[in-house]
């Protein structure tokens, strides 16, 4: 098992960052979409996981409320298939809940049948389409949500 350190993302990681977005996404988001994020969106989490030094991977969400909003995730071309994405996305999990959220919800490319995999190995299920969601080719996006924390009630 690879020694991964999962941590907040910092502006000096970006360069890597963009690599792998490049890479993962058809239309990536630009470096400073990443650190409007970074610097300006109190609502946002966002980490990197490095191996020995080099990132390999990155995600990041949005905590509204009690709601924990995945919006990207991604794992270098030649680190895939490592169970680096699971451990990427359970980091993510464990932030949330300890940011306040009792669920978490993204969307993916029903394209993305690998990323549709994980999902749903991690116990996320599909709740909804957004008809059109991706602008770049007009696919759809399946909405998929988990719940992290149960509420409980009194009677």
């Amino acid at each position: 098992m690879m020694d991964i350190d999962f941590v907040p993302l910092q502006e000096e990681d970006l360069e890597q960052v963009i690599k792998i977005e490049q890479c993962s996404f058809p239309t990536p988001w630009s470096k400073q979409a990443f650190i409007s994020e970074i610097y300006d969106n109190s609502l946002s989490y966002y980490c990197v996981g490095k191996l020995d030094g080099q990132v390999i991977a990155y995600g990041g969400m949005w905590i509204i409320i009690d709601e924990a909003h995945v919006t990207n995730i991604a794992v270098h071309p030649d680190y895939r298939g490592r169970k680096i994405g699971e451990n990427l996305l359970l980091h993510l999990i464990v932030q949330g809940i300890m940011r306040g959220a009792l669920r978490m919800t993204l969307e993916v490319r029903p394209s993305n049948l690998s990323a549709q995999k994980l999902y749903q190995r991690m116990g996320f299920e599909a709740a909804g389409l957004r008809r059109g969601y991706y602008t770049d080719t007009k696919e759809d996006a399946i909405i998929m949500w988990k719940t992290l924390v149960e509420k409980f009630t009194e009677d």
